[in-house]
């Protein structure tokens, strides 16, 4: 008989806080990120993203093999809207829903991207680093805007890039991923350092500004979400 692996996340904290609190958890989450490589090969990546309804949230996750990226599994979980959007907090509104698709996952990615910030963040802990803690495996920010950080120009060609920063310390970069197009903010998230953030991530750009299991994310939940619109319009 096949045994099914489904993939398992740590319970660092409770998700039922006020905004108060939840950046208090932060703060103390920031001395457990690591920024160091800790793979090998990667076989497979996964994207993620959320997209809403009224007030409902729909988490979605792919799963590709690499550095073919054929998809080879999709999840999604539709939940109620828990938190409100504060900035900066994005991961206590959106983190929950997210774990949940991903426990239903059964090809376990090595590496994880998402449609948002690593530790280019007020406290370094955007949503690929919050939830690359609690899946205990690499992660990768890929932003299209700009959280944190400062930075000068950058080159037009695919590939170039500049450091953002805060200071001296180095946030992330802010990458061109199509010649003459607007780059995106590559941060690391956890368990990777920045070289090879940017090298996966441009690894995974097919023909699009954004890498393609970040968009094909998008476009699963947005898919989710016009057909659950559909439905509730349907049945008054």
């Amino acid at each position: 008989m096949e045994i099914k692996v489904i993939l398992k996340y740590l319970n660092l904290h409770s998700w039922e806080v006020n905004p108060r609190e939840a950046i208090q958890l932060q703060k103390e989450l920031k001395k457990k990120i690591s920024l160091k490589k800790s793979f090998s090969k990667i076989k497979k990546v996964a994207g993620a993203d959320v997209s809403y309804y009224k007030n409902k949230m729909i988490a979605g996750v792919i799963v590709f093999e690499f550095p073919n990226l054929k998809a080879i599994e999709k999840r999604s979980f539709i939940s109620p809207i828990n938190f409100p959007y504060i900035p900066g907090l994005l991961t206590f509104r959106e983190g929950p829903s997210i774990l949940a698709a991903f426990k239903k996952i059964k090809n376990e990615p090595d590496i994880i991207l998402f449609d948002g910030q690593g530790i280019a963040h007020p406290r370094r802990m955007g949503i690929a680093t919050h939830l690359g803690l609690f899946l205990g495996r690499p992660t990768i920010g890929c932003a299209k805007s700009r959280l944190s950080g400062k930075y000068t120009s950058v080159g037009e060609e695919k590939g170039n890039y500049a450091l953002l920063k805060e200071g001296e310390e180095v946030l992330g970069a802010v990458l061109r991923t199509r010649r003459e197009v607007k780059p995106i903010f590559v941060s690391p998230g956890h368990k990777i350092d920045l070289p090879n953030s940017i090298e996966i991530v441009l690894k995974c750009i097919v023909k699009y500004r954004l890498p393609l299991p970040v968009r094909e994310a998008h476009i699963f939940v947005n898919q989710i979400r016009n057909d659950l619109a559909v439905r509730i319009n349907k049945n008054g």
